[in-house]
């Protein structure tokens, strides 16, 4: 009986056989033998877990790499694209691509009237600018990004990114309308936005009650999300998860 042994295998073989799989196979599969160590840090492996347009971002961000595989890996941290107006991250093992949107990729409402917003930098931010609400009656955030630019088979779900200060009132007195659009396909549910305290929620059912049961019943029933803290410390409103990517807000 034969025995076939692996190194048996031409290195463009066994290059083929390594794209097909995961960025954590390949790397898994450098310990079984020379002739596998070669193809798995070859370029023609590595280009096949890269994000299809990679070429437009290695010219927009001037970025220098000597293989394929250093530039997955860089891309596995945060990068500013598109002007700095967002953020792109590669999942390391699994290669599957996730977007932040900044707050001047999105639609605000009343977003250039200085009463209602200010623009400005803050150290926190991996973005140049936040957007900082001062007041408003009325609040509408809208992002898109192309389902193209997302990975395949992929599920995704779509976050708002942002942070809130103990002084801040209104905006989470009552559940509000979230909505996803994918197609012809339209996703809806209700979160609140912010995260409150005990005695914040008494202050606001002495003072806001009977406000709070009317704007409540203009609101579609749902599961009611709530924010969840970030390990980074800003807060994560979630709309739930569909095909879509995590726009941010602010940060």
């Amino acid at each position: 009986m034969e025995v076939f042994e692996l190194d048996m295998l031409p290195e463009s073989c066994v290059s083929v056989i390594l794209s097909l799989t995961s960025p954590s196979d390949a790397c898994k599969s450098s310990l079984v033998s020379t002739t596998f160590r070669s193809a798995a840090d070859s370029d023609s492996v590595w280009g096949k877990f890269l994000p299809s347009d990679y070429h437009e971002i290695v010219c927009d961000e001037s970025l220098q790499f000597c293989s394929k595989k250093e530039l997955y890996f860089h891309l596995c941290n945060p990068l500013l694209i598109a002007d700095g107006k967002m953020s792109l991250r590669l999942e390391r093992w699994s290669g599957r691509i996730s977007y932040i949107l900044s707050a001047r990729e999105l639609s605000i409402t009343c977003s250039h009237d200085p009463m209602c917003w200010v623009w400005k930098s803050i150290p926190e931010s991996r973005f140049s600018e936040v957007a900082e609400l001062i007041t408003t009656s009325r609040l509408e955030i809208s992002g898109k990004i192309r389902t193209r630019k997302l990975s395949p088979n992929t599920k995704y779900g779509a976050y708002l990114i942002l942070k809130t200060t103990e002084r801040s009132y209104g905006l989470d007195s009552i559940p509000s309308e979230t909505s996803i659009e994918i197609g012809s396909q339209a996703f809806k549910n209700t979160a609140y936005l912010q995260c409150q305290d005990a005695k914040k929620q008494q202050l606001e059912t002495l003072f806001y009650s009977n406000r709070k049961q009317m704007m409540k019943s203009r609101v579609i029933e749902g599961d009611n999300r709530v924010m969840s803290k970030r390990e980074d410390g800003w807060m994560r409103w979630s709309w739930g998860s569909s095909s879509m990517a995590e726009p941010a807000m602010n940060k």
